[in-house]
């Protein structure tokens, strides 16, 4: 399909979107399907749960509405979804200003930003229809129409739900338009959209001086009162406020703990009564979520203050702190460089990850628990085995620091200090040592933290530059196992010969003396003893590998050092082992022969192909470990 081809079925679609009819029409609509008539807080609900939900290995709940932009903040977003969740069956809980809390970066205003654009494309779909009344200034839910009188008996016969009245233009324009014939007033869909001020309404704070209420609430028409002559006449007024535009959908209030004492008085009737006072008119209904968010200072500031006592008693707090998984915190830079305009730097593997330790240690309280360092919680934290610890030891190690998260490095200084070592003129490739650097760099610079501060997360980084020290041995060894394929292979073939004839009892023959000679113990425990067979379990060990061999030999499957998951780490291991010369020798000498040069070849086109490598960190990383094992 062709960009013309695409404007055409663009503008078919939008067509379809733009329904009209009477309320009579409405209500038929209605009747087949109440769910067109639910209020603004299950419609958000209904939008969250209809993506999909995952349950995690721990037993928290993943919501798809939410994966592929926020990382990290399971607990956050079930506590967010159970608000809704609760609101959404009518409970008290939904009128209440739903406040987000955490640290600067951590993420508050992308989640405001999923639930305004989710909005606007689940009110484009079938399950998200909503309709409004034609001309209403506050796109108001067409049911208000029916008479309070009446209402009782519509839900009783229809099982429909009614909640709230019309606001003054439409009570008006009933009267005077259509004579109460409620049945003859126009509807028509209504497409919640940002820009255009429809369902969804964003209140941010200024001068407290100059910035006026009427941002909120509407104002007067001066052009159209010398018409009407009377400010209590709804044609002379314009209803389009922040909180009434929100009507139906959602309001977004920035920083609300920042603002003026006469823009808060304001949400208390809203949030308790879920009514606006405008101007010369009696209360005006609204059915919107309201959303804020603010950093822990303020709010502390706020809490401590008793004449927020009424406001905060009418607050739902959701924590949203930094994230403290590893493997979630690498997939939060991977997604903002993809979303970059740089495509022609190569970032080498373990380069974003080795940035996310150091960004998660910085965030982790030194816990109590015996034995229990950074290092091994940060493990613990991303699911990774650690021995000696279980899933329990998570739970309490979560319950030690209830606010854990809520300070440390955030991802935007991360982020940054990556982009400035991404865009230096010349580069083509950064590799974890790149990265680590430049995050040490910008410590140096940075006017914000103190000499204290700056001296531990110093240490953070050399902690993070020794796990990337062991990571880098091991991605060398496994390239050095896999280029030397045949190697690993003969070695299990001389292992497997010698652990049959022991667990047969036999004797080899000496290939080159064809002298019966007894299994080579020597051997067969320099291998097993790499993964910690003990003495006493090599029988049973063994006995477990020939068992292994039969079962495939009757499955028509050939046994190699990969079939069994404890023999190939046992093989890599040891092959490695007796290769550290090897490497050393040939990593670190400056004027390698042709043999040593061809060994070195083979490992990086490895890394090459297999794992992610250029041409230039594949040689970098080569050169670094071969100085980690000379030293």
């Amino acid at each position: 399909m062709d960009l013309w081809e695409s404007l055409e079925h663009y503008r078919s679609r939008e067509h379809e979107l733009h329904w009209r009819g009477t309320f009579r029409d409405y209500f038929n609509l209605v009747r087949e399907n109440p769910r067109l008539a639910r209020l603004s807080h299950a419609r958000i609900y209904d939008m969250i749960a209809e993506a999909g939900v995952v349950t995690t290995p721990e037993g928290s709940h993943r919501y798809r509405f939410f994966e592929d932009d926020l990382f990290g903040l399971d607990r956050s977003l079930e506590q967010l979804v159970e608000y809704f969740h609760s609101a959404a069956q009518r409970l008290e809980v939904r009128k209440r200003i739903l406040l987000l809390m955490g640290p600067v970066g951590g993420g508050k205003s992308t989640l405001v930003t999923l639930l305004k654009r989710g909005l606007e494309a689940y009110t484009r779909t079938d399950a998200g229809a909503t309709f409004g009344i034609s001309g209403c200034p506050m796109h108001e839910e067409p049911l208000h129409l029916i008479p309070d009188a009446l209402r009782p008996d519509v839900e009783r016969d229809y099982g429909i739900y009614i909640e709230g009245d019309l606001c003054p233009v439409c009570r008006q324009r009933l009267d005077d338009e259509y004579h109460g014939r409620i049945e003859d007033v126009p509807v028509e869909r209504v497409l919640f959209s940002e820009k255009h001020r429809v369902g969804i309404g964003t209140f941010s704070p200024s001068d407290p001086k100059s910035q006026d209420i009427s941002e909120l609430t509407g104002s007067i028409d001066l052009a159209t009162i010398g018409e009407y002559g009377s400010e209590s006449d709804p044609r002379a007024y314009r209803f389009d406020g922040e909180l009434n535009v929100a009507n139906r959908g959602l309001m977004e209030f920035i920083e609300m703990l920042k603002s003026d004492e006469k823009f808060l008085y304001g949400l208390l009737t809203l949030s308790q009564e879920q009514n606006i006072k405008t101007g010369r008119f009696s209360m005006i209904y609204a059915d919107e979520v309201i959303v804020s968010h603010t950093n822990e200072t303020e709010y502390l500031n706020f809490v401590n203050n008793k004449k927020n006592e009424a406001l905060r008693d009418r607050m739902i707090l959701v924590r949203v702190p930094y994230n403290l998984r590893v493997s979630d915190e690498t997939r939060i830079y991977q997604k903002l460089i993809q979303e970059s305009g740089l495509k022609n730097v190569h970032l080498a593997p373990h380069t974003l990850r080795v940035a996310s330790m150091f960004a998660v240690l910085s965030r982790l309280k030194d816990s109590k628990k015996q034995g229990m360092s950074l290092i091994k919680k940060m493990r613990l934290y991303d699911g990774e085995p650690v021995e000696g610890y279980t899933s329990k030891d998570v739970r309490e190690l979560r319950d030690e620091f209830p606010m854990e998260g809520m300070d440390g490095i955030s991802p935007r200084y991360v982020i940054n200090r990556l982009s400035t070592a991404l865009v230096k003129p010349g580069v083509t490739c950064i590799n974890p040592l790149d990265a680590l650097k430049t995050l040490k760099d910008g410590l140096e610079q940075h006017t914000g933290i103190g000499d204290e501060e700056r001296e531990r997360l110093l240490n953070l980084i050399y902690e993070a530059r020794k796990e990337f020290d062991e990571m880098a041995k091991v991605e060398v060894q496994k390239a050095f196992v896999y280029s030397f394929e045949e190697s690993a292979q003969a070695l299990l073939n001389n292992y497997l010969d010698n652990i049959e004839a022991y667990v047969n009892k036999t004797k080899l023959v000496d290939p080159i003396t064809e002298e019966e000679v007894e299994p080579d113990e020597k051997l067969m425990r320099s291998i097993e003893e790499q993964i910690g067979i003990t003495e006493n379990a090599k029988r049973a060990f063994r006995e477990e590998i020939l068992i292994r061999i039969s079962t495939l030999a009757r499955h028509g499957q050939r046994f190699s050092y990969q079939s069994h998951p404890g023999l190939k780490q046992a093989i890599e291991v040891k092959l490695f082992n007796d290769l550290k010369n090897v490497v050393k020798i040939t990593t670190s000498t400056r004027t390698p022969d042709q043999e040593q040069l061809r060994k070195l070849n083979e490992v990086a086109a490895r890394l090459i192909d297999h794992d992610g490598y250029c041409s230039e960190c594949s040689h970098a990383i080569l050169q670094y470990v071969g100085t980690l094992l000379s030293r």
